[in-house]
């Protein structure tokens, strides 16, 4: 929007450079504040931040929101709406639906399963970090804990072993995928943010990934020995309640589901369809030359298209193909979509935030200031993300925040695409440091579980950080080769 910092606004005592990166310590401070203390909720939190930075660095009303009578010029606050949103909420809407058709049908424990069964009960451990691992990429993390809470439960009574010893290997798998990995909202909205193709997400992502879960999956071994937590029978009993009245409402809609287990090669095919489809069509501009053939890949290979082809077939295989009616499949789609508004509203805002920093110059101030520190970029965003996550806890919000002021240190600094999704690992990496109890996913684990607060500082905790490093420290060496 504008080429050149501003002077103006609320700091305009102070010249130039030094009033925008007052503006912005102040922005962030306001957002801290509103989110930890006044406990406003993160969407508000953000568009009041916004509009206070843009007025404070200079922004007229009429920039920031546009006139009262329709024109074609375009408002900061709905060019950072909407342009992040409509790359992210289509996504995150088609994966949302396809991780509950995964989830109601019997994916889970099918697949779960099965991995028990290869892997015997000495190495059950091993089998729910895989489970994990999986059945996380297309399900949230929190709808992966409660869909796959009763194998833990059954896991640790079967064995009389401590409930962490196969809670936390799980836990780290579903929160890598979740960090790491689309069609999850964080490396989706900071692919968004930073203009990076969604199939060098995914390669960069099991890159970092890979080696960040095989960490946390130590660390897991090592602590589920040394503290012992029992299965938590009101928990247990309350997922069986759920599932129940879950088959209850399949039934009243007139769903009759076959008994027969769910096939696991269905369940991988499924999961695996979006993620082969998006790479291949990433790296058909490398090995193909132009053509329809590569033209065809890449239609295929849109996000887009991709979670709908993944979508259609979980519908069928694992729908209608099993007995379900029409109306059970409206029903379970609808029904998934109902937690995702507050996640597209914060990430919504998140899009406004950054606009804003960049329309008002406060982006660029930060950028240059950022620049003469002489700190790699990929370690800049490492570090600011896992401020911000510490301070407030959301990781979506840190990812969101970061990614905003960011973007213009990256801009022009001709960086590949593959670099840049390293950055956004970075990012992702810094937003799920040190879990702590400012973020709702440690009272799920603490309760879900039936871990003390104590406990789950040393467990957990200490293992969504063993993930952040980890991670941060595969991409910044790959960064060095890219």
């Amino acid at each position: 929007m504008h080429d050149t910092p501003r002077t103006g606004g609320l700091l305009a005592l102070i010249p130039g450079t030094g009033g925008l990166l007052a503006v912005a310590a102040l922005g962030i401070a306001l957002l801290l504040l509103l989110i930890i203390k006044v406990r406003l909720q993160p969407f508000v939190a953000l568009l009041v931040v916004s509009i206070a930075v843009g007025l404070g660095s200079g922004l007229s009303v009429t920039e920031l929101f546009g006139t009262v009578q329709k024109s074609d010029a375009v408002s900061l606050v709905e060019s950072g709406m909407g342009g992040i949103l409509g790359h992210v909420a289509i996504i995150i809407g088609l994966g949302t639906m396809l991780g509950a058709v995964l989830e109601v049908s019997g994916g889970a424990e099918a697949l779960s399963s099965r991995l028990l069964g290869l892997f015997g009960e000495r190495r059950a451990p091993l089998a729910m970090g895989l489970t994990g691992l999986l059945f996380g990429i297309p399900v949230f993390f929190d709808v992966g804990i409660f869909v796959l809470a009763p194998i833990v439960y059954a896991a640790a009574r079967r064995s009389g072993k401590s409930i962490l010893l196969y809670a936390m290997p799980l836990l780290a798998g579903l929160s890598m995928t979740h960090a790491f990995l689309p069609p999850h909202p964080g490396p989706v909205a900071a692919a968004g943010l930073l203009d990076v193709d969604l199939g060098w997400v995914i390669a960069m992502g099991t890159v970092v990934g890979v080696p960040a879960v095989l960490a946390a999956w130590a660390y897991a071994a090592w602590i589920g020995r040394r503290i012992f937590v029992g299965v938590p029978q009101d928990m247990a009993e309350a997922v069986e309640d759920s599932r129940r009245a879950v088959a209850e409402e399949q039934r009243a809609a007139g769903t009759t589901p076959t008994e027969a287990p769910v096939p696991v090669g269905t369940v991988l095919a499924v999961i695996g369809t979006p993620l082969v489809l998006i790479l291949a069509a990433t790296f058909s501009s490398v090995a193909l030359a132009p053509s329809t053939a590569r033209s065809v890949v890449e239609f295929a290979g849109h996000p887009f298209v991709a979670l709908t082809v993944a979508l259609l077939l979980a519908y069928y295989l694992l729908g209608v193909g099993r007995g379900w009616s029409r109306r059970s499949l409206e029903a379970v789609s609808t029904a998934s979509l109902k937690p995702v508004g507050n996640i597209l509203l914060v990430v919504g805002a998140g899009g406004v935030f950054g606009a804003v920093l960049q329309g008002s110059g406060v982006a660029q101030a930060l950028s240059d200031v950022f620049g003469d520190v002489g700190l790699p970029v990929i370690v800049l965003a490492y570090l600011l993300s896992l401020v911000l996550r510490v301070a407030q806890g959301s990781a979506t919000v840190a990812i969101v925040a970061t990614a905003g002021i960011v973007a213009p240190l990256v801009e022009s600094g001709g960086h590949s695409q593959a670099h840049l999704a390293l950055v956004i690992m970075a990012i992702s990496a810094g937003s799920i440091f040190a879990s702590h109890v400012n973020d709702g996913g440690f009272w799920i684990v603490a309760k879900y579980f039936g871990i003390s607060e104590r406990d789950t500082l040393k467990s957990w905790t200490v293992l969504e950080s063993v993930l952040s490093v980890t991670g941060f420290a595969v991409a910044a060496l790959v960064s060095l080769a890219v």
